[in-house]
């Protein structure tokens, strides 16, 4: 057994139990790190394999992203433990066939891969990591496709952002397209008027009378 192995078993391992426990822990926030070490582990393996693109992606959109949004959303929220929990055990019989056709669908590949196109496997694995060779294959032939992802993810987020601004109304807010289309005249008003006396020059006119002989 080489070292290669070696690690591989030791990722899975580590991956394995952190699963388990992101679906058995009591705490969200203990949920989400022990996915966040999923991840990780996930991306070692995809290192193993030469697929350096897929592991860094994994690692800087999921753990990067996703997971640090996820855990900063469960820590804003009070969250009722005891109404999560509730009811699990009613849903373990569906979850239970849920898991096991998975189970049975991964197997059926696994062995459909390694038993019986087991030596063309090594060749169509080789470059699935390739930085290159995935950058060719985006921006060639699904370039359409790229895109069309890319146009709805814009679309997506122009809805989040539609969809959460909300007006205030105890809050100072300008117009930018009014500040650009203001005028000279219109920031600037003279206005002629007749002098007014204030206190003070009053005070001074009746101190100057009174001492005056």
């Amino acid at each position: 057994m080489d070292f290669i192995t070696v690690l591989f078993y030791v990722f899975s391992t580590i991956m394995v139990v952190a699963a388990a426990r992101v679906i058995t822990a009591r705490n969200p926030v203990t949920a989400a790190l022990f996915l966040v070490l999923a991840f990780f582990q996930a991306g070692g393996i995809w290192m193993l394999l030469k697929a350096e693109f897929l592991a860094i992606v994994l690692v800087l959109v999921y753990v990067g992203a996703v997971m640090v949004l996820f855990l900063f959303v469960v820590m804003m929220i009070d969250i009722d433990q005891e109404k999560l929990r509730a009811g699990f055990w009613n849903y373990l019989p569906v979850a239970s066939i849920i898991g096991g056709i998975i189970v049975l669908e991964m197997a059926s590949v696994l062995w459909r891969t390694y038993g019986v196109a087991g030596p063309q496997a090594p060749e169509a694995a080789g470059t699935i990591g390739n930085t290159k060779e995935l950058g060719k294959l985006i921006y060639t032939q699904y370039i359409y496709a790229f895109e069309i992802a890319a146009v709805i993810l814009l679309l997506a987020i122009v809805a989040a952002v539609a969809l959460t601004l909300r007006k205030r109304k105890d809050i100072k807010y300008f117009d930018p397209g009014e500040a650009v289309r203001v005028k000279r005249n219109d920031r600037l008003k003279i206005v002629k008027m007749d002098a007014v006396k204030t206190d003070a020059k009053l005070l001074a006119e009746a101190a100057a009378t009174k001492e005056a002989p």
